[in-house]
């Protein structure tokens, strides 16, 4: 689907002001519909034409016949602490830190096994 294909259709998502924005900044007029949940049932159930989303792997677009036609935005996960916390309670903030690391990096080995 062309970017002018876009025009006049259903969007559903749980970011309707991001989803506003990358539209109207791209000449389209589309219909947002703001969702909470499982967006990606949304053209399924004939609710929307397309979807804005988070996508990591994309493993759930696949397991519901969905593909990604465009990146709207790149985006990263952060863990924000107080300096004064973080000075404060390290000892029991450090090893939270570490136990998140090894969670994502188990989660992406296995995400790569899989594809």
């Amino acid at each position: 689907m062309k970017l002018k294909d876009m025009n006049y259709k259903r969007v559903a998502t749980k970011f309707p002001v991001v989803a506003e924005r990358y539209f109207r900044e791209q000449g389209l007029q589309v219909e947002i519909i703001t969702l909470h949940g499982n967006i990606e049932l949304a053209p399924l159930m004939g609710l929307s034409d397309m979807i804005v989303d988070i996508v990591s792997t994309g493993r759930t677009l696949r397991e519901n016949n969905l593909v990604e036609l465009i990146s709207i935005m790149d985006s990263t996960t952060r863990l924000i602490c107080n300096r004064v916390s973080y000075r404060t309670k390290h000892t029991y903030i450090q090893p939270l830190i570490e136990r998140m690391q090894n969670l994502v990096k188990g989660a992406n080995q296995h995400e790569n096994q899989k594809t």
